[in-house]
C-alpha cells in the first residue's frame, strides 16, 4: 500500500495533540476524514487541520474507500461498536485506551480484528518514552539482575471540576483505574512481565463534581505478585492536592533488582537514575541516542517539548505496521491483557480478595 488514507473518531484533545503531529511524521500517508458526534467539537478540527471530509456519523466515516485507517479517541463505552464496524469495513483500527468496558468487549475487538486480517493496535502511549525502552533493555539483558520489585505511582490533582464522560460508568466503565492506572499496568507487562495474581482497592472522595454525580472511584490501587516471584504497587490518584495535571504531574516508576534499582519520573523522559549494588546513591543516566525514538521513526528527538513529542511515535508505529503488514507493538492483545487484570482488580476491590489472573490466548 502506498498511499495510506486516515480517519480519526473523536476530535478532542487526545487526537488533535498526539496523533495528528504523529501522522505528520509518516511518509505517504494522509489525513483523510474526521468524526465527532459534537457539531462544535468538529467544527473546531476542521478549522485546525483543514479537512475537507467530515461527519457525526461514524459508520459514514468507516465506509468510505479512500480511509484504509481510523484513530479511535472517545469515550471506552464507544471503542468496542466503533472498532468492529471498522474492521468489518476492512479498516486498521488503532484505538485509545482502556481498549473496552469488560474483558468480553476486548477479546471480541481482538477476534475480529484477527478475522478481518488488519492491523491493530491499542494506545498505550508510554511505551514509547524512551526511557522505559531503555530500562526495558537493561532487564532484558540482565543489567539489574533479578527483578524483585516494581512500583508506580501517577499522582494528579483534579480536584472537584467535572470531568464529563470519565466520572460516569456506563461511559467509561472505570474511573481513575481506565483513566490513568491501565497505562501502569500495560508498562508493569512491558517492563516485568506476566502477573500471576493480583489484589487491589478503591476510593471514591468526589461524589458530585460541580453538579453532575460521579460514580467512578477517583483513587486505585493494586498489588501484583508476578509469575517470574517479582512484586508490583501500583497507585493512581485523581485528587493528590497541588500535585497539578498533565506531563509535569507526579508520573513515577522504580523497579528494584537485584543487582541495581531504575527510578523514572515522566517529566524527564529522556532520562532516569539508577543505583547499583556496588555504590551508594543514585547516578542519571541518559537515554542512549538509539532509544531516543521508535526503530523507523524520523522524528528529531531533540526538537519540541520531550515530555510531548515521544507520544508521535505511536502513530508512526501504526502506520508502518500496516505499511510492512505485520503486528502493531502494543496491539489489541496487549489491550485484552490489561482489560483482564482490571475487571479482576474492580472485583478484588469489591471482594477484599486476591484472584489468579488468567490471560487471553496470545
Amino acid at each position: 500500500m502506498s498511499n495510506i488514507g486516515v480517519g480519526i473518531i473523536g476530535c478532542g484533545g487526545i487526537a488533535l495533540q498526539n496523533h495528528l503531529p504523529g501522522l505528520d511524521l509518516c511518509l505517504e500517508t494522509k489525513l483523510v476524514g474526521l468524526c465527532d458526534n459534537s457539531a462544535d467539537v468538529l467544527a473546531r478540527a476542521v478549522k485546525q487541520t483543514g479537512v475537507d471530509i467530515h461527519t457525526t456519523d461514524y459508520k459514514e466515516l468507516v465506509q468510505r474507500d479512500d480511509i484504509h485507517a481510523v484513530i479511535i479517541a472517545t469515550p471506552n463505552a464507544t471503542h468496542s461498536p466503533m472498532a468492529i464496524e471498522a474492521m468489518l469495513n476492512g479498516k486498521h483500527v488503532l484505538c485509545e485506551k482502556p481498549l473496552g468496558i469488560d474483558q468480553k468487549e476486548t477479546i471480541e475487538m481482538l477476534d475480529c480484528a484477527r478475522e478481518n486480517k488488519v492491523r491493530h493496535m491499542t494506545a498505550f502511549t508510554y511505551r514509547f518514552v524512551p526511557a522505559m525502552r531503555y530500562m526495558k533493555h537493561l532487564v532484558d539483558t540482565g543489567a539489574i539482575g533479578q527483578p524483585y520489585h516494581i512500583r508506580t505511582c501517577r499522582l494528579q490533582d483534579w480536584g472537584d471540576r467535572n470531568i464529563g464522560w470519565r466520572q460516569i460508568k456506563k461511559m467509561a466503565g472505570s474511573g481513575e483505574l481506565g483513566d490513568m492506572l491501565s497505562h501502569r499496568l500495560d508498562y508493569a507487562h512491558f517492563l516485568i512481565g506476566d502477573m500471576k495474581r493480583i489484589t487491589a482497592d478503591t476510593r471514591r472522595f468526589i461524589h458530585d463534581r460541580e453538579g453532575l454525580d460521579s460514580d467512578l472511584e477517583d483513587w486505585v490501587t493494586v498489588m501484583a505478585e508476578f509469575e517470574n516471584n517479582a512484586t508490583g504497587v501500583l497507585e493512581s490518584s485523581k485528587l493528590a492536592t497541588g500535585r497539578g495535571e498533565g506531563a509535569r504531574s507526579q508520573d513515577y516508576c522504580e523497579i528494584n533488582g537485584s543487582d541495581a534499582s531504575m527510578i523514572f519520573q515522566l517529566e524527564n523522559p529522556n532520562c532516569f537514575q539508577i543505583a547499583r549494588k556496588s555504590q551508594t546513591g543514585l547516578e542519571t543516566v541518559d537515554v542512549p541516542r538509539e532509544f531516543l525514538t521508535w526503530p523507523g521513526s524520523n522524528r528529531d528527538p531533540f526538537q519540541g517539548d520531550p515530555g510531548i513529542s515521544f507520544r508521535w511515535d505511536q502513530d508512526f508505529e501504526f502506520i508502518d505496521a500496516i505499511r510492512n503488514e505485520r503486528e502493531c507493538e502494543p496491539s489489541f492483545l496487549q489491550g485484552a491483557r490489561v482489560q483482564t487484570v482490571m475487571d479482576l482488580a474492580l472485583k478484588a476491590a469489591d471482594e477484599k480478595a486476591w484472584f489468579d489472573v488468567n490471560y487471553p490466548e496470545a
